[in-house]
């Protein structure tokens, strides 16, 4: 016997703290405030990729659909260009919207687990956090290790080359004062 997955929420399935957590972070106060209009979804450059659009995200959030909204591509795909924020006649600050639905995903690891854009963002965060800096060299490699292996063998003579010419280090780089760095990234 064939197998149905429901796709229909029930309203008790619905995360209405999630919809709180987004208004009470930088930006998001205004969410309740959106017409619906499409304005920012027909001027963000990059919706034609998304799978969900940004006006389409914004009612999510208002409904509580937390992990339909954690695990899209769209918050990962927006660029931070501010159209839609410019335009928007609500005056709604998506852009920092997107960038709370980004910190949230990596909090609680909901993001897309192959998609490069947050597995870069994740690991990017991790290094800087644990060193104070990144290296290039270890962060593409962290990436391609966690999304795709088969880009460490068509990139690997292009690497190779970059090596030879001292254009990148596999070098481990650490500043001094982490308790500072740690202190920082806890209040932030």
């Amino acid at each position: 016997m064939e197998k149905f997955k429901r796709t229909i929420k029930y309203e008790s399935e619905l995360n209405r703290d999630f919809t709180k957590e987004v208004i009470n972070s930088p930006g998001g106060e205004g969410i309740l405030e959106c017409i619906q209009c499409g304005t920012c979804s027909g001027t963000c450059p990059l919706s034609i990729y998304m799978d969900y659009p940004p006006r389409r995200i914004i009612a999510m959030v208002r409904e509580g659909f937390k992990d339909e909204v954690l695990s899209s591509k769209t918050i990962w795909l927006c660029a931070s260009c501010y159209s839609c924020q410019v335009e928007c006649p609500q005056n709604i600050k998506i852009t920092y919207i997107m960038y709370a639905l980004k910190r949230m995903a990596i909090k609680e690891g909901k993001y897309p687990k192959k998609f490069q854009i947050p597995v870069l963002a994740k690991t990017f965060y991790d290094m800087v956090s644990k060193n104070g800096r990144q290296s290039e060299a270890r962060l593409v490699m962290n990436l391609w290790l966690k999304t795709s292996l088969l880009k460490i063998f068509k990139n690997s003579l292009f690497g190779l080359k970059l090596l030879n010419k001292g254009r990148l280090s596999f070098k481990e780089e650490k500043i001094k004062d982490k308790k500072t760095l740690k202190k920082l990234l806890k209040e932030a």
